[in-house]
């Protein structure tokens, strides 16, 4: 448990963080069973663990959250103020526990008698009745809340395949923007790949289907580009002169470095 809280505050990623808070609710459940408290294992592993962490994850899917996400301070010092005072909890948590001393453990046998869950639920509902009901109250106030922030009017009509195809058009024509999808790698060619552009009627390279990782690193070349390199590129894939010799007929393949020219 200590080593999953304490891998919280190292991981990068928010669902990597999520799925640690898991380890350390289920762990903290399995606490409370050893203390032979059933009725608080059954909340933590239902209420914190099954229903509240579910909620964190199912808002992260929602929104998107990004590892890319900017870690710039929006106030100046707050890292070096979160630091001093984590360690000042942690003194006084570490000096309060030390000093707190336990006795004998009195009436727990009587008050547990009829088992550990009737004995809550009939607290709950006779002395704590209110405070109960008030703290049910106040959980479905924050659910209708939500889902008032949450609801959006529709305050333009549901866009249609027809008027989705005509603001294509129109972004055509006053933008110029591709109305349809960019040509994807290997049309009109013999490979499928990232590395086989598309080639336009009159052969030349479609640059629109170009990776823009490959542009940006500088490795895209044309074939005229590797006329000069002809060379190399025979002595990659092997010696010509060790390679049986053809009569140099149609669908043969070429063996010297004439014919690969």
């Amino acid at each position: 448990m200590v080593a999953a809280a304490l891998g919280i505050l190292f991981v990068r990623k928010a669902v990597h963080a999520a799925l640690l808070l898991a380890v350390v609710m289920i762990s903290i459940a399995f606490l409370y069973a050893v203390m032979e408290a059933p009725f608080l294992f059954a909340v933590q592993i239902i209420v914190y663990t099954g229903a509240i962490l579910m909620l964190f994850l199912f808002v992260m899917m929602l929104i998107g959250v990004d590892a890319s996400d900017s870690t710039v301070e929006t106030i100046r010092g707050q890292r070096v103020m979160a630091t001093v005072l984590g360690l000042l909890f942690g003194t006084v948590l570490v000096v309060g526990i030390s000093q707190v001393t336990y006795g004998t453990v009195v009436g727990l046998d009587t008050a547990n008698s009829g088992g550990n869950v009737p004995a809550i639920a009939n607290i709950l509902f006779s002395r704590y009745v209110f405070a109960f009901e008030a703290t049910s109250a106040l959980l479905i106030t924050a659910v209708l809340g939500a889902m008032v922030l949450a609801h959006r009017e529709r305050l333009t009509p549901k866009a249609t395949q027809a008027s989705l195809a005509a603001q294509r058009i129109r972004d055509f024509g006053e933008h110029g923007k591709h109305p349809g999808p960019l040509p994807s790698p290997g049309v009109y060619a013999r490979h499928n790949a990232v590395d086989t552009p598309a080639l336009l009627p009159d052969g030349t390279a479609a640059e629109s289907s170009v990776s823009r990782v490959l542009a940006a690193r500088g490795t895209v070349r044309s074939a005229p580009a590797l006329a000069d390199d002809i060379d190399v590129v025979t002595a990659q894939i092997g010696d010509p002169a060790s390679m049986p010799e053809t009569s140099g007929k149609a669908g043969t393949p070429a063996n010297t470095t004439e014919d690969v020219k």
